[in-house]
């Protein structure tokens, strides 16, 4: 094979399996002659709305056949998909529509963003329109993602690579014609990522409305599934599965369960090597931007505990201390990543600039250490730090101490004003089967945390506090507990 077009990809595997399943969405399935046809139409519906090469198009759509068909479709015209959240709240997708200036958005009603047109979830193009393939168009950008709206203005982070794929091109585990598991929203860059790369390689994507633990499960015994794309936030609803639903299921076909966009604790970690076996579980860690990525196998991380991995070949990190040193292998410090492409050649910005300094190393937010093996460790986003009286305490590990509580599902912590300590911690807690005593969960604390990092306040949540795409908006909880205290967030 080859690198092929993305406008062409569909009907290159069209050619090679008319009558598979290309995507199935809880029943609803769609096969790769269907998908061609379809794209090839809907392609065109946009066209007369003015779509061209190079344009963004919005992908407002949930989870489910037609957000792969709007993008097919874009990338058919030369186009970029520019997906976000079906349930945005409407501020939020005007401000991105505002920024993107694209030229057509799906799945908002039509006249919502006039003169820019727009279509509504469910929407099908006029049947007289051929369905016949379209001349070639390759975008400069395969998409354009968002990113930024839970700490203040959104900004889109639009990539450099072009909307074409080499098939053959060894990938994420993801062999040719086989199958994937995508039970999470596909606006967020990892499940994004994996489906399309998946369908490009010519895979069956199963994809879910949202994650349910024993419908995953079924999902890849059902299709033989070899690929399945988690967070740890769904592996521990696997893990909170009775033990017999979880063995009811035949999972032999699972080749490899990747997880990353959250940290993950050690004990869910190695209860997923203990059960599906250590060459089954690999981690990712890496951002939108591209710059650059770690990966670790379980077998691998046994020996390594704790650790995402060494930096892939395509690029170099290190961790830098206050004062912009190059910190020595077990030092916490920033963690720098740079393409060996060079700077800026992964993405650009539109919104917001990079945050790099000298020789073109940039940052994603993330603390960390390295071992003299060049592993990499982390411990927090630098944003996330909390100051109590003069400490400064990162919630991932005060977070992965109460995760390791009997029952707890997720946490997430924040600081509330104090007036003596500046801050002090707070605890939501989700946990299904209910409150605990204080008393209880602090003296589970106390043997895994100094004392002044054992919150002060624990609150308990029925609905989970980390979304499915593992993302959790300490900001949005804060601001609400302040807001219910009679106080302005700093």
């Amino acid at each position: 094979m080859a690198i092929h077009s993305l406008s062409r990809i569909v009907a290159f595997w069209a050619d090679q399996q008319p009558d598979r399943i290309a995507i199935d969405h809880e029943g609803d399935t769609v096969t790769w002659a269907e998908l061609e046809a379809r794209t090839n139409r809907l392609a065109r519906a946009y066209a007369t709305l003015g779509v061209k090469a190079d344009d963004f198009v919005t992908v407002a759509l949930p989870n489910g056949i037609e957000f792969f068909e709007s993008c097919l479709a874009a990338w058919k015209l030369g186009a970029t998909p520019q997906p976000i959240s079906s349930r945005l709240p409407k501020i939020e997708r005007d401000q991105i529509v505002e920024l993107g200036q694209p030229a057509l958005v799906t799945g908002v009603e039509a006249g919502e963003y006039d003169p820019i047109p727009s279509l509504p979830t469910g929407y099908a193009p006029d049947p007289a329109l051929s369905d016949a393939p379209l001349p070639e168009l390759t975008a400069a950008s395969f998409k354009a993602m968002t990113s930024g709206g839970s700490t203040g203005r959104p900004k889109l982070i639009v990539s450099k690579m072009p909307a074409a794929w080499d098939p053959d091109e060894p990938y994420l585990e993801i062999p040719l014609q086989g199958g994937m598991l995508i039970p999470g929203p596909l606006y967020h860059n990892g499940p994004f990522l994996w489906a399309m790369i998946a369908l490009f390689k010519g895979c069956t994507i199963a994809v879910t409305t949202r994650f349910d633990p024993e419908k995953s499960l079924a999902l890849i015994a059902r299709h033989k599934l070899d690929v399945a794309y988690m967070v740890p936030t769904m592996m521990r609803r696997v893990w909170a599965l009775p033990e017999e639903v979880r063995n009811a299921y035949d999972l032999s076909s699972l080749k490899a369960l990747w997880h990353l966009a959250a940290p993950c604790p050690a004990w869910l970690k190695e209860a997923f090597i203990e059960w599906l076996g250590p060459e089954v579980i690999w981690e990712l860690y890496g951002g939108t931007e591209g710059q650059g990525s770690t990966i670790i196998q379980g077998t691998e991380w046994v020996t390594h505990k704790g650790s995402v991995g060494r930096p892939v070949e395509t690029c170099e990190m290190k961790v830098v201390g206050e004062e912009g040193e190059t910190l020595p292998p077990g030092e916490v410090g920033e963690v720098f990543i740079r393409p060996l492409s060079g700077a800026g050649t992964t993405y650009r910005y539109i919104g917001a600039e990079a945050k790099a300094i000298d020789g073109g190393w940039e940052s994603l937010g993330d603390m960390g250490w390295m071992d003299a093996e060049g592993y990499l460790y982390l411990t927090d986003r630098l944003s996330d730090m909390i100051l109590v009286g003069g400490a400064n305490i990162y919630p991932a590990e005060v977070e992965a101490a109460i995760d390791a509580y009997p029952g707890v599902r997720s946490s997430a912590v924040i600081g509330l004003p104090d007036e003596d300590m500046g801050a002090r911690l707070h605890a939501v807690i989700d946990r299904p089967d209910g409150p605990v005593p204080d008393e209880d969960m602090i003296a589970h604390l106390s043997g895994r945390l100094v004392k002044y990092k054992i919150p002060k306040g624990f609150e308990y949540s029925p609905d989970p506090v980390r979304d499915d795409a593992g993302k959790v908006r300490r900001k949005a909880l804060r601001e609400e507990r302040i807001a219910a205290m009679g106080k302005t967030p700093a």
